[in-house]
């Protein structure tokens, strides 16, 4: 069930209207509501996978429980060890086990050597890397000791399977969204309006700029022998735009829906492409995930302690992991090891925390330097998402090569560039608004600097007429693949 679908439109009044009829009724019957209905909504794409979700919450309840009372440290490492194994197994197995069959067959080829191996028809369960990295959490931090584990099955249940960021995140911490389930919830109009606000942002980011882009991303990608290099720039960039748009909205739509059931998700995106240089960048893309690698691998591997060969070491490892998260191609692990290398000048000329605050803090345009710097740095990504876009590392060659040739000083040259250049224009209003709405928490957040109720809702209409007339065709949100 997509966001962006129809289905959505209908399940989403549906559930909001009968999770606040039982609100007398106490959160344990809102709780047991939320897992009924997040079930239902993850099994509109495969009911089967849903026994992996419940098996997955069964374990890492009980491993959770048992912590709570073995004291010996070699068998709360075995407990840990198996919601380790358990989790991680599973994601491997659905998403890894071909790729690496296929890799290891390659490599004896080196020795002249031939092996044979059965590939499996493997379908990859939708979700499966973001509700196992936040499940793996709580189990951890139940170990360390940093939270106490719930006894509440049913809270924990929805805490593991609560539907607005089940499918593509946020990933969210125990700490921050469990206790969230044990708090009398009352229905808030401020927060549901501020809700519906994000969503329609989220939506626009979705159906208008990720969705327009990704037409010409994916004209131009699967046909890249045949485009000059301006025309291959332009494609990198509508990728750059797709994806954004595409995750970020997909993040705005999960954190505004979870408002309108009283509940609070981390922000998952804070205008990455205002950053000043790569550093801030991963401050500020896709948060939950970023956060999650530093403080569950980065940090227990001595972070940015140590040698320097050890600080080099722990940046590679982060980064390669993170790309390597995202699928199972060479593609995204070298994306992963340009972006390490990216962030690494930064680490070892202690400059990776320079820029912390939001671009242009105290004015309305940014300075010289930091124009500059936002720019290099958003330069940096476009390229790295050329791999990261590509369908093969030879394809990510051909098409970079492609645009530092002398056919870059051309005019780009595809069909309908009309409505290229109307699609340009609407990336051009997207950052216009999230510039004006960039110390907030999403781009609309801030829309009270119109004083005037009547115009704000005149606003509110003019982005859907937008959403309506500008849509482009319905695409899958990107992160479902990962």
């Amino acid at each position: 069930m997509l966001f962006n679908s129809i289905d959505f439109a209908i399940f989403l009044p549906i559930a909001f209207s009968l999770y606040w009829l039982l609100q007398k009724s106490g959160n344990k019957l809102q709780n047991a509501f939320i897992v009924v209905a997040s079930y239902y909504f993850y099994s509109c794409w495969d009911w089967r996978f849903l026994s992996l979700i419940i098996f997955s919450t069964i374990v890492d309840y009980s491993v959770g429980l048992a912590l709570s009372r073995e004291k010996k440290k070699l068998e709360r490492q075995l407990l840990l060890w198996t919601s380790i194994t358990v989790n991680l197994g599973f994601l491997g197995f659905f998403k890894y086990y071909n790729f690496f069959l296929d890799n290891f067959i390659e490599s004896f080829k080196f020795f002249d050597q031939q092996i044979s191996g059965n590939t499996l028809n493997i379908i990859l369960p939708v979700g499966i890397s973001f509700y196992t990295f936040q499940t793996l959490s709580y189990t951890i931090d139940v170990y360390k000791r940093k939270i106490e584990p719930t006894r509440d099955f049913i809270a924990f249940s929805a805490f593991v399977s609560f539907f607005p960021q089940l499918v593509a995140g946020p990933i969210e911490r125990a700490s921050n969204l469990l206790p969230q389930f044990f708090t009398p919830r009352r229905f808030d109009y401020s927060q549901a309006v501020n809700g519906l606000r994000q969503i329609l942002w989220g939506l626009l980011k979705k159906m208008v700029i990720a969705d327009n882009c990704a037409e010409y991303a994916n004209l131009i990608f699967n046909n890249s022998a045949q485009y000059s290099g301006s025309t291959l720039a332009l494609g990198a960039l509508f990728f750059t735009f797709q994806i954004y748009g595409d995750f970020s909205g997909y993040s705005d739509i999960a954190i505004g829906t979870a408002r309108l059931f009283g509940f609070n998700l981390k922000q998952n995106f804070a205008f990455p492409y205002f950053s000043r240089d790569m550093a801030e960048f991963w401050r500020r893309w896709h948060i939950s995930l970023s956060t999650w690698f530093r403080d569950y691998l980065y940090i227990p591997l001595g972070g940015s302690r140590g040698t320097i060969l050890n600080q080099i070491k722990n940046v590679f490892i982060i980064f390669i992991f993170s790309g390597l998260w995202h699928g199972a191609n060479w593609t995204f692990i070298v994306w992963g090891a340009i972006n390490a290398l990216y962030f690494l000048p930064l680490l070892l000329l202690k400059r990776n925390k320079v820029n912390t605050n939001i671009i242009a803090q105290n004015s309305l345009l940014p300075n010289f330097k930091e124009l500059i710097g936002m720019l290099l740095t958003f330069s940096l990504t476009v390229i790295a998402w050329v791999v990261f876009r590509a369908d093969s590392l030879a394809h990510a060659c051909d098409y970079l090569s492609g645009i530092f040739s002398m056919s870059l000083i051309s005019v780009p040259d595809f069909p309908d560039r009309i409505h290229a250049f109307s699609t340009l224009l609407l990336v051009l209003f997207l950052l216009i608004i999230e510039w004006i709405g960039r110390r907030g928490q999403y781009g609309l957040e801030r829309i009270d600097f119109i004083k005037s109720k009547p115009l704000r809702w005149c606003f509110y209409l003019i982005l859907v007429f937008v959403i309506y007339w500008f849509k482009g065709s319905t695409q899958e949100f990107i992160y479902f693949q990962f």
